[in-house]
């Protein structure tokens, strides 16, 4: 292979290696209520945006976890891969931010799109 070529596949490989890092925007949304446990159990509404401070207290399923911020529990489906990589435990303070689903034969919970660990 010559120098040339050599070089060539060098910065083709160096570029690829260089994707630009994306980061999550943390500020805030008109588009999350930042609601409680207790508002949204008294007046669920079905697919709104909520954000949570609180603590996941126990798992009672495949990725369902039960969820506390102090006002009240409430059901919360996490999938495995939203979890950081860090242990969470019930006294792990945390954030969670999703939606709000409501069914017709079991009981609201949320859908969490992002879990941040806050402590």
């Amino acid at each position: 292979m010559s120098r040339i070529a050599r070089l060539a596949l060098t910065a083709t490989l160096l570029a690829g290696l260089s994707v630009p890092a994306w980061a999550d925007y943390v500020g805030p949304s008109e588009r999350t209520s930042a609601a409680s446990v207790a508002a949204i159990l008294k007046n669920p509404v079905d697919d709104q945006r909520v954000t949570l401070q609180g603590y996941i207290l126990r798992e009672i399923g495949d990725d369902l976890y039960v969820f506390s911020d102090g006002t009240g529990e409430i059901n919360a489906d996490i999938n495995h891969k939203r979890f950081p990589p860090q242990p969470v435990g019930e006294k792990t303070r945390v954030e969670i931010r999703g939606k709000v689903d409501t069914h017709k034969k079991k009981a609201v919970d949320i859908d969490v799109h992002k879990l941040t660990v806050l402590e």
